[in-house]
């Protein structure tokens, strides 16, 4: 698109994919390729660890950085050339126990959380104490590791709390078991989970969407929303993908138009005339109008998806406060 349009600042822009595998080193390979192939900016990586890895790197090149999913708080402090798209993880704790407290009107909550991760610990220790702070009780709290495949006892011990909702901040894979073990326990509580979440529908047979039936997710941008920034984007994703565009592709999207704005708002490629420019950027994206706080961190509303039918269906607009 952007190419099709005049490129940047007159320039045709040359796009260049590396794989990082999801692991730091690989990622600091892979970056460290594209710096020495003439990059002027750099948007990644994914996950939070990788990029974290690249980020220590990229501030040390004062590369302009802009990571569209990378969500563990600690990225941006890298350094100040590095920006994200996403909302961090804490960002995303204090929005769910908000919703759980004022929107679905829970008394109790527990949560279940996987303790290798830094992902779901950001997420889980910044509801818990927002929890507390608006008044929900969390009545069980249990965790587990990377690589488990049977959540049933600790399911268990959850279930005798019986707690109206129970978060579970982890990513698609893992939601999918432990609701499905969940229900197979007797559990009736409303699950609730991050942006990691997205996909669960699609790792579950049709015949276990009774599992996820109900549940709630923070995301990025619904599918729904009808403006034609967001319309023209799930259009023209579908065309070349035959398949509806994810939250991460959303995201990274905007990171591309956002780092094409900020150059042409310096009317250069310098990397420190990119960087304050980013600072400065007041951007209406795919996933809604975004800032820059002091941090690097943007300053955006969170959509909650509801899922029904296994199919993400809008349900409202939070703000983390």
């Amino acid at each position: 698109e952007i190419n099709k349009n005049g490129g940047i600042l007159g320039k045709q822009v040359e796009f260049t994919v590396l794989d990082s595998k999801g692991d730091p080193t690989e990622a600091i390979t892979a970056y460290n390729k594209l710096v020495d192939s003439g990059i002027v900016a750099f948007i990644g990586d994914a996950p939070s660890k990788p990029t974290l890895a690249i980020a220590e790197v990229a501030a040390q090149d004062n590369m302009p950085m802009i990571t569209p999913n990378g969500t563990q708080f600690n990225i941006t402090e890298a350094g100040p050339n590095v920006f994200r798209t996403c909302f961090t993880d804490p960002y995303q704790g204090v929005v769910l126990a908000n919703f759980a407290k004022k929107n679905l009107k829970a008394e109790t909550a527990a949560v279940l959380v996987n303790n290798s991760s830094d992902y779901s610990d950001g997420v889980a220790k910044a509801f818990l104490e927002q929890a507390q702070k608006v008044g929900l009780k969390v009545v069980a709290k249990e965790g587990y590791s990377d690589g488990d495949k049977d959540f049933r006892a600790q399911l268990t011990k959850i279930l005798s709390s019986a707690p109206d909702v129970l978060v579970v901040p982890d990513y698609y894979e893992q939601a999918a078991l432990i609701t499905v073990q969940a229900r197979e326990v007797g559990l009736k509580s409303t699950f609730i989970g991050p942006d990691g979440w997205d996909g669960v529908a699609k790792t579950l047979d049709v015949t276990a969407y009774d599992a996820i039936e109900n549940s709630y997710f923070t995301n990025h941008y619904s599918l729904e929303d009808q403006s034609p920034k967001v319309q023209n984007f799930v259009k023209a994703y579908k065309e070349v993908y035959n398949e509806e565009p994810s939250s991460f592709a959303a995201l990274s999207y905007d990171s591309a138009y956002m780092m094409k704005a900020a150059i042409e708002k310096a009317g250069t490629t310098e990397k420190q005339a990119v960087i304050d420019a980013l600072k400065e950027l007041s951007y209406d994206g795919v996933t809604g109008h975004l800032t820059f706080d002091e941090k690097n961190n943007p300053v955006k509303d969170v959509t909650v998806l509801k899922i029904v039918n296994g199919e993400y269906t809008f349900d409202s607009v939070v703000k983390p406060e």
